[in-house]
């Protein structure tokens, strides 16, 4: 049996399992509330503290980003909004927050500003944002190059550590063009795995002093004495989640995946029957160790996420759905209104300070094991949300989705100064952006791309689906390009072989007509250059579309957002497949092996998707999902 076929069917029989899973409760959603409930406002570790700037919060709210975006229900994003609005003051300050400590936890939070000035736009988040970065410039490093874990904890460096920086190190120099950081931060990757994996089992040991000089630091090596189930799930979770962020042709990318590949392979081979992780990961049958569930959400959600974006093999969805099953088993409790809170805990496990906590097998026995830990929860909801995903897998893992940068190149000034491609972007997660969509497309399995050059055979041959969406105009773009014969005969070339189009234009004055009607007419479908549901101010029901039982692409009646679209004209072979007011809204063909589909407007772009905006009885997201597996199909 060869081994793509061997991997398909593993893939659909693990799927299958997955597919009763997702029938049952959404943990993640759940799980959240139990974290909006316990931290309505101000984050406390305990009882009459005054609010730190902990990781914990920036972990449990980047498993509330994941639920937002599996969702569209705004409460999420409001709820991430409100929390960090307690730290971040308008002029960027963050309260607090102190550099000079030089405490890698603390760049953790820096994620959910990113996340929040990206949505937003709003320059305080950014000033919050750089105060973080300008934090790694100084940072103490070994000689080696890696960021000390803390000031305090001179030379040393720990697995926990490249979680709380590096995924926020790559997502800054993507954003803001810093090319050079991704050496930096590829290299740290590595140097970890040098300094700290044991050559006989693979797993990684929980810290490395550089100096060897602390009591816990092995003095041939300056490794710690014990493999930590958290700090392997901490590193994990680093691993596929600064892969988000890196250059696709950027040789750390490699490196980086590579190096995730050898984890995997270690960490599942110390997977426990139950399907879980012990506290010290190697030695379950000692006395006294336990099943850990932070650690276990962890390396759950590692593995899922690796899967699904293609950086492990499907081998390990078994792994991830054992894990999860045990988790779910092991740690959640409900009680009789349905509510759950997370048992199974470890408080906190650390090298050093003081009292000294020396590494070893006792030292991490001791720790208190609590019940809904904010890092357990974080990372929990994190590990459901990559689970709850999994089941759809089927329709189109291996396929991938090309969105059009040629035609539609506009450019803005970022809040930097920098140019920066904005409208309908993958990359955009502002209201005109495509950045949920893409997410979409990712939660069934698909590879989203883009290209940046005009489409030929060779650079389409790998695309399922091709979607140009509004075509630049001059008032747009300096110097637009169009679509030309050449082009058109390529992409008419593509589709015939079983390729899947989409053409999204705009209405009169906001996109290019001419030129992509030479494309679409091919088709039997022509752009009308007429602007039709005018919306005026927040009188959405001009924009309302009902969908009717038995439409071909949505699956349920729907009532659709769409405002000030251009209507299509259709002949054979097309036909229209949603129409408004006697005017045709939506069209497909069929052409040799391959599809089309028409839409005079760009329609689900993040504004009218999110849930942010539109009132709830409008149901563009659950339709965005129904049309996105119709074009995976």
């Amino acid at each position: 049996m060869n081994r793509i076929l061997k991997n398909i069917l593993i893939t659909g029989s693990f799927l299958i399992s997955l597919q009763a899973l997702a029938q049952e409760k959404k943990y993640s959603e759940l799980m959240t509330q139990t974290a909006m409930r316990s931290w309505p406002d101000a984050f406390t570790l305990d009882k009459g503290q005054e609010a730190k700037w902990s990781y914990d919060l920036g972990v449990i709210l980047k498993g509330v980003e994941g639920v937002w975006k599996n969702t569209a229900d705004k409460q999420y994003f409001d709820y991430i909004q409100h929390k960090m609005d307690h730290y971040v003051q308008e002029d960027g300050t963050i309260n607090a927050y102190k550099m000079d400590d030089y405490n890698i936890d603390f760049i953790n939070n820096g994620k959910i500003l990113l996340f929040l000035y990206q949505v937003t736009g709003k320059e305080k988040y950014l000033k919050a944002v750089q105060h973080l970065r300008k934090q790694l410039d100084t940072h103490p490093r070994t000689k080696q190059g890696s960021f000390w874990h803390k000031k305090i904890y001179t030379h040393q460096v720990w697995l926990d550590g490249l979680y709380m920086g590096q995924p926020f190190y790559a997502e800054y120099a993507k954003l803001f063009n810093e090319p050079e950081a991704f050496d930096d931060i590829s290299k740290q990757f590595i140097l970890i795995e040098k300094n700290t994996r044991d050559e006989k089992t693979g797993l990684l040991y929980h810290g490395w002093d550089e100096s060897k000089e602390q009591k816990w630091a092995d003095k041939n090596t300056g490794r710690s004495p014990n493999f930590w189930s958290r700090a392997l799930g901490w590193y994990g979770m680093a691993l596929v989640d600064v892969l988000d962020y890196f250059p696709k042709n950027h040789a750390g990318r490699d490196s980086i995946i590579a190096i995730l590949n050898r984890y995997a392979d270690a960490v599942t081979k110390v997977q426990q029957p139950n399907g879980l992780w012990y506290q010290v990961t190697d030695m379950p049958e000692k006395k006294g160790n336990y099943p850990e569930a932070s650690a276990s959400s962890m390396l759950v959600y590692t593995l899922a996420k690796g899967v699904r974006l293609g950086y492990l093999p499907s081998k390990f969805l078994k792994n991830a759905e054992s894990g999860y099953k045990g988790i779910l088993k092991e740690f959640i409790e409900e009680d009789s209104q349905g509510r759950v809170n997370l048992n199974g805990t470890v408080k906190v496990s650390g090298l050093g300070g003081t009292p000294y906590r020396d590494g070893s097998f006792e030292y991490y026995m001791s720790e208190p094991v609590i019940q809904n830990d904010p890092k357990g929860i974080g990372a929990f909801i994190q590990c459901a949300v990559e689970m709850e995903m999994l089941p759809n897998l089927k329709f189109a893992k291996g396929k991938k989705v090309v969105l059009d940068y040629y035609y539609n190149n506009e450019k803005r000034k970022n809040l930097l100064g920098q140019q920066e491609r904005y409208h309908y972007t993958w990359e955009e997660q502002d209201n005109g952006g495509y950045s949920l969509l893409g997410y979409i497309f990712q939660s069934y399995g698909a590879q989203t791309d883009s290209l940046n050059t005009k489409p030929t055979k060779e650079n389409l041959r790998k695309a399922n689906v091709y979607i140009i969406v509004d075509p630049d105009t001059e008032k747009e773009t300096d110097n637009p390009s169009y679509i030309q014969e050449p082009e058109i005969e390529a992409i008419m070339s593509w589709v015939k072989k079983g390729g899947t189009l989409v053409l999204l234009g705009n209405d009169a004055g906001n996109a290019e007509f001419k030129h992509f009607n030479l494309l679409a007419n091919r088709f039997g479908i022509h752009f009308k250059e007429d602007n039709n549901l005018l919306v005026k101010n927040n009188n959405y029901e001009q924009g309302a579309v009902s969908v009717p039982q038995g439409n071909d692409i949505f699956s349920k009646p729907y009532k659709l957002y769409l405002k000030e679209i251009s209507s299509l004209t259709v002949y054979a072979p097309a036909i229209p497949v949603l129409g408004v007011n006697n005017i045709n809204v939506m069209a497909t063909a069929k052409y040799g092996m391959g599809k089309i589909f028409a839409l005079g407007d760009p329609w689900i772009y993040n504004e009218y998707l999110d849930g942010r905006k539109l009132p709830a009885d409008f149901q563009n997201y659950p339709a965005a999902h129904d049309w996105v597996k119709w074009l995976l199909k």
